[in-house]
């Protein structure tokens, strides 16, 4: 499968170097989406459809008769200032590809090439449905990002499995790492406004400082895992952002605490938020008010056995084999969870570690060693072949 996926190789770089050069953010991706459409449009044997979920593409390709399965990659980027140097780095000033989503879509359209070549020769088992979804990274006024709307289409409703890839850099060039069950953590975002009497610095007695409230709602938030969770849950409450006040000798009215909630299990996803409410309660008893609003948003990632069983065969079968990590992502999030709801369906991360050192998602000096590109085309091939091999 390598030698297939290497003939095209150039044109995976040249693909993923032109989206990471002209990023959009989420429900933007038009100059993307036209881009991937030009690049469909030039093969036959495939049946595309537009505007799904906004700037969305499905593309279809029919096999010989073998089960329906969905492969999906996201195409947005991220508010982030890239900082890389690169000769091509984004020509965007404060919007960069800095999760990878340039890579997994260009692996898409190496996937679309091949499985068109496979199709012509009639070595083509199973139907394939490719997902260009738009928003992974952040919802829209809705509330809802990009994997929902493209499940309310109904374009996905002969699925059978879905499949997804995500480079990864803590991981080097070489290994995978793959996890039954749950993977990834829940996201639900959440502000809590403490309210009070603002008034002068000078005199503090007059007033109910907000700040000073503020100051015991921290506490209890930052004791809640410790002592309100059952230490063999996994959940985390983390706050990105407080905001109050506008001058050194004047108490505000008001704070805003910004921040996140994150959790495997749903039960401890419930209980976090109910104690979250609870702590916002103690706000009346140094002479305030808190007001809690909570923003849903994916649930956890469940992995499939049976997804996550063709996957490690994949792997094992991939030349040269992959090395195989068993453990779960983290507590980071993917939308991808929505599509593993609905459907039997697993993500996996493949190493994409530059030899010389790690660079993170999220940041803006973020890059991939690009010889990752042809190895996750071939992964995802060689995982299909081994799906329908089970059937």
């Amino acid at each position: 499968m390598l030698r297939e996926v290497t003939a095209i190789q150039d044109k995976l770089i040249e693909w993923r170097r032109h989206f990471h050069q002209y990023p959009e953010l989420s429900f933007q991706e038009k100059e993307t989406s036209a881009y991937i459409l030009s690049i469909l449009e030039d093969l036959n044997e495939i049946h595309i459809e537009t505007e799904m979920g906004g700037t969305g593409i499905i593309a279809s390709i029919e096999g010989n008769g073998g089960p329906e399965i969905g492969i999906r990659a996201d195409m947005d980027a991220l508010p982030i200032q890239e900082t890389t140097n690169l000769p091509f780095q984004s020509k965007y000033k404060g919007v960069m590809h800095a999760c990878g989503h340039d890579a997994h879509t260009a692996m898409l359209l190496g996937v679309a090439h091949l499985l068109v070549k496979f199709k012509t020769e009639g070595t083509l088992r199973g139907n394939v449905t490719l997902i260009f979804q738009p928003a992974e990274e952040a919802a829209g006024k809705d509330g809802l990002t990009g994997a929902p709307h493209i499940i309310k289409s109904g374009k996905l409703a002969d699925l059978k499995a879905i499949i997804a890839l995500h480079v990864c850099p803590w991981r080097r060039l070489g290994e995978l790492q793959l996890h039954s069950g749950i993977s990834m953590a829940s996201v639900d975002n959440f502000r809590i406004t403490v309210e009070g009497k603002g008034g002068h610095g000078g005199y503090p007695h007059l007033t109910s400082d907000p700040i000073w409230i503020s100051s015991f709602v921290l506490q209890g938030i930052y004791g809640l895992v410790s002592r309100k969770i059952n230490p063999l849950n996994v959940g985390t409450v983390s706050i990105g952002e407080i905001q109050g006040g506008t001058s050194p000798n004047v108490i505000p009215d008001k704070v805003e605490i910004t921040g996140t909630i994150r959790a495997y299990q749903e039960d401890v996803r419930t209980q976090l938020k109910h104690e979250l409410y609870e702590i916002t309660k103690m706000a009346d008893a140094f002479g305030g008010e808190a007001r809690l609003e909570i923003e849903m948003g994916e649930p956890a990632l469940r992995n499939d056995e049976k997804v996550v069983e063709s996957m490690i065969s994949a792997a094992q079968q991939s030349k040269p084999p992959f090395h195989i990590v068993e453990e779960p992502y983290g507590m980071g999030g993917e939308d991808f969870s929505h599509y593993t709801k609905k459907f039997p369906g697993a993500m996996a991360f493949i190493g994409c570690r530059s030899e010389e050192r790690q660079y993170d998602l999220h940041t803006g000096n973020f890059q991939i060693d690009e010889r990752v590109l042809p190895l996750g085309v071939a992964f995802l091939l060689e995982t299909l072949k081994q799906w329908w091999g089970n059937d």
